[in-house]
């Protein structure tokens, strides 16, 4: 079995040496294990430092693409170097690399298919108050959308086979962490989450650029979660919620006109039709939405049996979108391939 280690990178060139000399060249269960850099348009020396580290393959992107499409690309790229199982860690050394083998443990025995480290997040120093509360209501949105019981939805430490990388397909440009635990659940991907460690913290977090903006994005990520995921529970809520304040408002202008004070109530009329039609035109909206969701899922089936069809294409060039991706691979690789 092979197992690929991935890292997604963007201006990494201080951090990524200490993440790669920590990361393990031999893992229980598996016959070789390869390092795979994902290159995001890096501006500095991430490349070469990658390059003097002995990294096995190289994804560069021609400018930067977010955190999310870096995972999909190392993901693909993975893939077709012949990966039977992939980690994903982060190029900080925010993640132990020591407990890649209890992360990759639950595959192997094939007790999961996805596995996603769960770090000990109330002790963590550099961790803000207001960073651990998201923390955790990110994971509580995620185990209500997927049901799945993952204590640390954020974590991006996480192993995955061959068949669920196969099926997972990020939405989002901001982040893949939450998006692809709720794909798992909703898939019925069996995915179980391991304790594992973390090292002082190297730099400031990419993704918190500031509380306020940690915040927004957080907040705009969980609606756009619900959005996609329970479309018909999300549209439907707000539809009830609209009907019924409208037909309150209707009920309540009904009272006052059956008592002969109808005239001075004719805004509660006009304010009732107006909640009425925004409620029926949002349940409509809802059953619409659970199509398309349906659809979408019969498009990701497509996806997957089409990506398992025999292709005669070099490993070495990875399609991605509207741009050629070039995986860099030493000799004695690409003969092994």
């Amino acid at each position: 079995m092979k197992l690929i280690i991935q890292i997604p990178c963007f201006n990494e060139a201080q951090t990524l040496s200490v993440a790669l000399s920590a990361l393990p060249r031999a893992v229980p269960g598996f016959a070789s294990v390869e390092w795979l850099i994902i290159d995001d348009g890096s501006q500095d020396d991430t490349v070469e430092v990658a390059r003097a580290h002995g990294v096995d393959h190289i994804v560069r992107h021609s400018g930067n693409k977010g955190l999310a499409k870096a995972f999909m690309t190392g993901l693909e790229a993975s893939l077709r170097l012949g990966a039977d199982v992939i980690v994903n860690t982060d190029a900080d050394n925010q993640y132990n690399a020591d407990d890649i083998p209890a992360l990759t443990l639950p595959i192997i025995q094939h007790q999961a298919e996805i596995v996603v480290g769960a770090r000990p997040i109330g002790v963590i120093e550099h961790f803000s108050p207001v960073k651990k509360m998201l923390q955790k209501l990110g994971s509580w949105v995620v185990r209500i959308a997927s049901n799945t019981d993952i204590p640390d939805a954020p974590s991006g430490f996480r192993a995955i086979s061959r068949a669920a990388a196969q099926r997972l397909m990020v939405f989002n440009d901001y982040t893949y962490t939450l998006e692809t635990i709720i794909q798992a659940g909703q898939k019925n991907m069996s995915i179980v989450s391991v304790p594992i460690r973390v090292n002082e913290d190297l730099r400031p977090s990419r993704l918190v650029k500031s509380i306020p903006s940690y915040i927004k994005r957080s907040i705009v990520t969980i609606i756009r979660i619900f959005m996609i995921y329970r479309p018909f529970s999300f549209f439907a809520t707000i539809g009830a919620v609209l009907f019924s304040a409208g037909l309150l408002i209707g009920l309540r202008f009904v009272w006052h006109y059956l008592h002969g004070n109808g005239d001075g109530y004719v805004q509660s009329l006009i304010l009732a039709s107006i909640m009425l039609g925004m409620g029926f035109q949002t349940l409509l909206v809802a059953f619409l939405a659970d199509l398309m969701a349906a659809n979408r899922k019969l498009l990701e089936d497509i996806r997957f049996k089409t990506a398992n069809l025999p292709q005669n294409q070099d490993p070495a060039v990875v399609k991605n979108d509207s741009e050629l991706t070039f995986v860099t691979v030493d000799k004695k690789t690409r003969d092994n391939l």
